[in-house]
């Protein structure tokens, strides 16, 4: 154990660098994997190539990438998408008229949003469920359950979800694949297919590129059967990315270990220093002793990532003139680059999830989100405080 949370075994960031990096299998002998931009490929003759015939079914810098990520969650197959939601898209896209999902209440307001106006009017049933709450887990699950889509910890109430009790309840039931949406937490900080899951999800843009400038999702599994689907639904919908973008976020992989430990201590530390300030109500972040699921995160994850909430006392003015007052951290949606972000879930990320639901779970207009990046922490407490003043 380490800090409380689990060991981090050792060799991830080897793999990070080098599986599917062999330099040998390139003529040239690039240590860099070359970004290769050609949308089609020269065959031998008709129907034999050489492994790739069209960019969106498959590209050698994407393939590069699909290794390598894969090998961080300990999967067997990985897949790359134009981004998250179009990952989350083409899982949807499994699915048919009648079928069922179980899904987190907190999500993603884009997830929500996705669920809700497009699932829906496929024809798909989508129950919105605590799934911190094993008893309603096992109420949920109906005979045209098809799929669970949880996000752990959960945006942006930062809830900590059992991966390895709702995978085990959802798998007494034959054909439910479980998805879990790892992006605020990474490979490095959390293994879901170690604990249960068919597959891990990513908005690849966040911390795993780490340098707010790609979007681009992923899926990692296990399940052949469900490799397969996904990769015919990814080719037949032409939901890829670009070969430059594969490119960019296989070189922020290979900083992803450092990075995250970097975001791991300045949270922590930020998170400390929030629960002392009388004008915070309430701090939401998974290492702290005061939440709930505290211990559930200790036991499943190797640490917690920059993403935190808290309860700022008073409304949305008071939570306004907080934002509009930081100088070091920048008021912006997004999340998991190197810079420090500052957002109103409320107003921002979540205005699409309906007031009603917003209400339910506490997303309020008193609720700030923080993504804390890779500055000097005294800095950003320094931000912090002289902004605190002015709410």
């Amino acid at each position: 154990m380490c800090d409380g949370f689990l060991a981090q075994p050792k060799g991830f960031a080897t793999k990070a660098i080098h599986v599917g990096q062999d330099a040998e299998q390139w003529t040239s002998m690039a240590v860099v994997p070359p970004i290769s931009m050609s949308t089609t490929f020269k065959q031998s003759g008709p129907g034999q190539h050489a492994g790739f015939e069209y960019g969106r079914s498959g590209n050698p810098t994407r393939d590069v990438l699909e290794r390598c990520i894969a090998s961080l969650d300990n999967g067997r197959f990985g897949l790359t998408f134009s981004s998250g939601l179009g990952a989350t898209t083409t899982i949807i896209t499994m699915l048919q008229n009648g079928d069922h999902i179980v899904a987190g209440d907190d999500l993603y307001g884009g997830t929500n949003r996705l669920l809700r106006n497009v699932a829906l009017k496929m024809g798909i049933e989508v129950d919105f469920v605590d799934l911190t709450n094993l008893q309603l887990v096992e109420q949920a699950i109906k005979p045209n359950t098809k799929l669970f889509w949880m996000e752990t910890p959960t945006n942006p109430l930062l809830k900590v979800i059992d991966i390895r009790a709702v995978s085990e309840i959802a798998h007494k039931r034959t054909g439910i694949v479980v998805v879990v949406d790892n992006t605020f937490l990474s490979s490095y900080l959390q293994r879901p297919l170690d604990l249960g899951a068919d597959v891990v999800m990513y908005s690849l843009t966040k911390y795993m590129n780490g340098h707010s400038d790609v979007i681009m999702g992923a899926m990692v599994t296990n399940d052949e059967q469900v490799y397969e689907r996904l990769k015919f639904l990814q080719n037949a919908a032409g939901i890829v990315p670009s070969p430059f973008d594969c490119y960019l976020v296989n070189r922020s992989l290979k900083t992803l270990a450092l990075r995250m430990e970097r975001h791991k201590s300045n949270s922590l530390t930020i998170a400390k220093f929030l629960e002392t300030h009388p004008k915070v109500e309430k701090v939401l972040h998974p290492g702290l002793e005061s939440h709930p699921q505290h211990e559930l995160a200790k036991r499943q994850t190797y640490g917690h990532s920059g993403i935190m909430s808290f309860y700022i006392r008073g409304g949305l003015e008071e939570s306004s003139n907080f934002l509009k007052a930081l100088h070091v951290f920048t008021l912006a949606e997004s999340l998991g680059g190197y810079e420090s972000l500052a957002e109103l879930p409320s107003v921002m990320t979540h205005a699409s999830v309906p007031l009603a639901q917003r209400q339910v779970l506490g997303i309020t207009d008193g609720l700030v989100r923080l993504s804390v990046g890779l500055e000097d922490v005294d800095d950003l407490i320094a931000d912090l405080k002289q902004a605190l003043e002015k709410a």
